[in-house]
């Protein structure tokens, strides 16, 4: 057990210091579902897995409780696996490292996993107490939510009973949600065509580090640069005046996190090597000044690269870059309803490269399916004139705001009396599972809340101590809350 396993309130803490001890990025959580699941037969709780792989525990109402309301605690088990170029670290078979910095538990070099990691922790310690009071109880732990959400696709009627559920994934304490966007993943293909270089030419690698990066959703408003869009925006500044000859690119590593790296691999004329050294030191410094007040930690480098494969036709390249600068990223619209709250995005988040292909792949979010369906089609217009291939996979809805929410009422009232004061009832800019549920559950009310995470899909990912109490006392007083069943 880990430092952090002392903090308060223990119970949570424990749990999610587990958590965190067993390797669970998308698409490898059987590991840590399949830990879930012994503990609660050795807890004598009711465990089952469904069609798809995702958890579902049930317990029954405390004593006084049986005409209680019944509520569905649910969280996602798979974490985003992103770490620094510069860390060692296989997300498959390496645990997280948590560690206490201050007021914050984070991770060395990697994300921490607290999205959602903090939600399913405070999920099993309500299952693991037995001095709460709550009525017939269901926990649900879905697979996938971050590279899929294939465990809320897959979630059929008749699994669950209860009438209401908490959602634990959101990240800023003082603030329920009500309402997400939807989303669509976008992939952008080039077919690719190379030639061999003649002599002259130095093997050379652009690197741009050091962004903060960030969730695609909940930072794409805050200002933070693109790695990918800050190497296609050199490249089609100097790639024909400095006769460069592209060999491959690549930068971020996941659809829903804002990259934080690039990088090019290319061959520059030996003639013009220290030009382009020159420039690209340049354009660092135009970023520091242009990015500085958002991005304090830009770095731009330039280093050795053997040239060991074809490079691009200057056709082809000068069509990939151009097509790069010119995709469109971040805000396309604000919400006209919820002051502050971004209403339409679009993420350039990874570009692969490989013999004969080149792949941007985005991740298109919005509160509206008009606003999507717009995105959509721009892209298709997108790739018609870069002659590229786009395809649309996993479309998922947006979770519609209900005014009349009786378990929103119900939480802003405990909030109030707690606190003395009201919480912001929100809509986020992320996609939440909350909207795919409503489609086998359409009666169900739903809310959802959390601690505040700062800088989740990055490995800045932090989690306030204190906001976790915080979380535990509203989680244990909603409970005591429900009303009966009419």
């Amino acid at each position: 057990m880990s430092e952090i396993s002392q903090l308060s309130p223990q119970p949570v803490w424990q749990f999610f210091d587990k958590i965190c001890s067993i390797p669970h990025p998308s698409k490898h959580e059987d590991q840590l579902a399949q830990y879930i699941v012994d503990w609660a037969t050795h807890e004598g709780l009711s465990v089952c897995r469904d069609d798809v792989g995702n958890v579902i525990i049930k317990k029954p109402a405390t004593s006084g409780m049986e005409n209680r309301k019944g509520v569905v605690l649910q969280a996602h088990i798979d974490m985003v696996p992103q770490k620094n170029e510069s860390t060692e670290h296989d997300f498959v078979t390496d645990p997280i490292r948590p560690y206490i910095d201050g007021e914050w538990v984070t991770a060395n070099g990697t994300t921490l996993g607290a999205d959602n990691g903090m939600g399913m922790a405070t999920c099993l310690a309500v299952l693991a107490a037995n001095d709460i009071a709550h009525g017939p109880l269901e926990v649900l732990l879905t697979i996938d939510e971050e590279a899929g959400m294939t465990g809320a696709f897959g979630l059929k009627e008749g699994w669950l009973d209860g009438d209401i559920l908490l959602n634990t994934d959101s990240e800023q304490e003082g603030e329920i949600y009500m309402g997400c966007a939807g989303g669509v993943d976008t992939a952008i293909t080039f077919t690719l065509e190379r030639e061999d270089l003649s002599e002259g030419y130095l093997g050379k690698a652009l690197q741009i580090k050091g962004l903060k990066g960030g969730h695609s959703g909940v930072d794409i408003h805050t200002g933070r640069a693109n790695a990918n869009k800050l190497l296609g925006r050199f490249l089609a500044g100097h790639a024909e005046e400095l006769g460069l000859r592209l060999l491959s690119l690549r930068g971020g590593t996941l659809r829903n996190a804002i990259p934080r790296e690039a990088f090019a691999y290319l061959a520059v004329p030996s003639e013009n090597a220290d030009k382009m050294a020159s420039l690209f030191a340049h354009f660092e410094a135009l970023l520091k000044d242009e990015l500085g007040a958002v991005e304090s930690s830009i770095s731009l480098t330039v280093s050795d690269h053997d040239i060991s494969e074809q490079a691009l036709t200057a056709s082809v390249q000068k069509r990939v870059i151009a097509a790069i600068n010119a995709c469109p990223n971040g805000v396309i619209r604000m919400s006209d309803d919820i002051e502050g709250v971004v209403e339409t995005s679009l993420n350039l988040g990874v570009i692969t490269t490989e013999e004969s292909t080149m792949t941007l792949l985005c991740l298109i979010r919005s509160l509206g399916d008009s606003g999507r369906s717009y995105v959509e089609s721009m892209l298709r217009s997108f790739g018609e004139l870069a002659d590229a291939n786009v395809e649309f996979s996993g479309a998922y809805p947006g979770w519609k705001p209900d005014p009349e929410s009786e378990i929103m009422h119900i939480f802003r009232k405990i909030y109030e009396d707690i606190y003395g004061r009201v919480p912001d009832i929100m809509v986020i800019h992320a996609g939440l599972e909350c909207g795919l549920f409503k489609k086998p559950y359409p009666d169900m009310d739903m809310i959802s809340f959390g601690p505040t995470i700062k800088y989740p899909h990055s490995p800045d990912e932090k989690v306030n101590i204190a906001t976790v109490g915080l979380f535990w006392e509203q989680m244990i007083a909603m409970l005591g809350a429900i009303p009966e069943k009419v």
